[in-house]
């Protein structure tokens, strides 16, 4: 009887309002450096996944984009600039909200679930299905300097669909809006498969925007070295409204395993000009040490840096738009090793994903630009969400020029060069231990520019490198000159004057001892 009584006394709070079990509230992640579309095929079975930083640097499977909520913190407010290169977006000066943070922390869209050769022309399509919201969404790209390409929206004129090469990870994605309020986006990934018939799975996506005021801001330092400047617009009135800037949007270290990767033996000499690269520093005990991470093999390589010699091809050349003066005149031809990835060019970036790092130190890694020896100019910037390009690094200004990176970070931005030859930049990353010793090393990193230009030739001397481990952070040792116009020239120089002085005084004195033995 009291069990009767007590299934019945449930039955009964089952059915009372309020008394139902509470679902567990929806997952809010960054946007910073996730995937926000990651498709898999298992065999002829297709799945959408959301993977935050974390999941996507260790390719793990992520999320069912339905249980996360994208938004509203994790975002930008702007307005669109003059000239066609936005336009998608509406008029000039029309307000929009932009999910990525519009700094180093773009999201991408991921294919590296499936394998080339798996699918019909190595393509997936993703299309947008239904859009329940106040306002208009668009999906776009940005290419570098003055090209963003949209990929699917809601928008007149803009498609529902696009085509993503398999095994690829696209970045530089912006999702943009131009109302406050809640949306759920219907998205659908499709393949035909090589068996024949089509592979397709559907996810749903959840974005919160707040209400859009775009302001006026000061940029936060050290985040970023200079101010804002429109790269998309015309040159406009004073009055014209510029877009906002947010603070850096640092991805949350997470413990986790991570894909396999490889050594490369030293001395396995690599000229690259294609695939994707990143550069950045691995912990062995208390040693500390920059490598180049060759992501274009499975599993990737480390490499030495003496052993890479990064060839941005004639296809990196493009012509400086107005409000770039920190690239040149307007007209001006550069190249640009872009931060979108682009076919048949080379896709340099940074990161501080290594496990090591991300187990072994606290709080943040510093890079330090400590030269540039090249015939030009070399300038290292990101293009944020409404064209606003922020410079990192510029060989114009002194140097030393420092930035901090958050720990788990995958970063691309645009590698600018003005003149055709061999660029050396004498790169320094220092971080702490967590307990608590300073690590810090110092390598070259050599970057051919131009078909006229033989990469071979930036093997050898210069592509040495230098560093210490020790407590104090400083550089001793080396095994290549820093690059002239760095700090390490200065140093040269001064202990080149100080040895011909010393020769002349020596000279100086071993002549008068000949005079005074002459005389007597």
């Amino acid at each position: 009887m009291r069990a009767v009584v007590a299934g019945l006394a449930a039955a009964v709070l089952a059915q009372t309002p309020g008394a139902t079990p509470a679902t567990a509230a929806p997952a809010a992640i960054s946007s910073a450096g996730a995937d926000l579309v990651s498709v898999a095929l298992d065999g002829d079975v297709m799945s959408l996944r959301l993977r935050d930083a974390g999941q996507a640097a260790g390719d793990r499977a992520g999320r069912d984009p339905a249980e996360v909520v994208l938004g509203p913190d994790d975002g930008l407010a702007g307005r669109v600039p003059d000239g066609p290169s936005l336009a998608f977006l509406g008029e000039p000066g029309h307000a929009v909200w932009a999910l990525s943070a519009g700094d180093t922390g773009f999201p991408f869209l991921d294919t590296t679930g499936v394998r080339p050769g798996a699918v019909a022309g190595d393509q997936v399509t993703l299309s947008l299905g239904s859009v329940e919201g106040p306002g208009t969404f668009t999906a776009y790209t940005l290419s570098g300097l003055g090209s963003a390409t949209p990929l699917f929206g809601s928008g007149a004129g803009v498609r529902r669909s696009t085509q993503l090469a398999a095994g690829t990870r696209t970045g530089g994605v912006v999702w943009a809006f131009d109302a406050a309020g809640d949306y759920r986006l219907t998205l659908t990934g499709s393949a035909a498969l090589r068996s024949g018939g089509t592979a397709r799975a559907e996810a749903t996506y959840r974005v919160r925007v707040p209400a859009i005021e775009p302001t006026e801001s000061a940029l936060p330092a050290p985040m970023r070295r200079a101010a804002s400047v429109d790269v998309f617009a015309a040159p406009a009135p004073a009055a014209a409204p510029k877009p906002a800037a947010v603070p850096q949007v640092a991805a949350v270290p997470e413990a986790a395993a991570v894909p396999e990767v490889a050594k490369a033996a030293a001395g396995a000499r690599q000229v690259i000009d294609d695939g994707h690269v990143d550069m950045g520093p691995n912990l062995s005990g208390d040693t500390w040490t920059i490598q180049i991470k060759d992501d274009r093999s499975s599993p990737a390589v480390w490499r030495e840096t003496a052993d890479v010699v990064l060839h941005a091809k004639d296809e990196a050349k493009i012509t400086v738009p107005a409000g770039a003066d920190f690239l040149g005149k307007q007209g001006d031809t550069v190249w640009v090793l872009p931060q979108t990835q682009q076919a048949g060019l080379v896709w340099p970036g940074w990161n501080t994903q290594h496990p090591s790092v991300v187990s072994g130190v606290q709080g943040k890694v510093t890079w330090t630009l400590k030269g540039v020896d090249g015939p030009g100019r070399f300038a290292l910037f990101l293009t944020g969400s409404f064209g606003e390009a922020d410079v990192l690094f510029d060989s114009g200004e002194p140097f030393p020029q420092k930035l901090d990176i958050a720990l788990n970070t995958h970063t691309h931005g645009n590698w600018a060069f003005g003149k055709p030859g061999l660029y050396r930049l004498a790169v320094q990353m220092s971080g702490t231990t967590t307990a608590g010793k300073a690590v810090t090393d110092t390598k070259t990193l050599t970057i051919a520019v131009d078909d006229s230009t033989d990469p071979h030739a930036g093997f050898g001397s210069g592509s040495g490198s230098g560093g210490d481990n020790g407590a104090d952070g400083s550089d001793q040792g080396g095994g290549g000159p820093l690059p002239r116009t760095g700090a390490g020239w200065v140093l040269m120089a001064g202990l080149v004057g100080v040895v011909l002085v010393a020769a002349g005084a020596l000279l100086l004195l071993l002549s008068r001892r000949r005079v005074a033995v002459g005389t007597r």
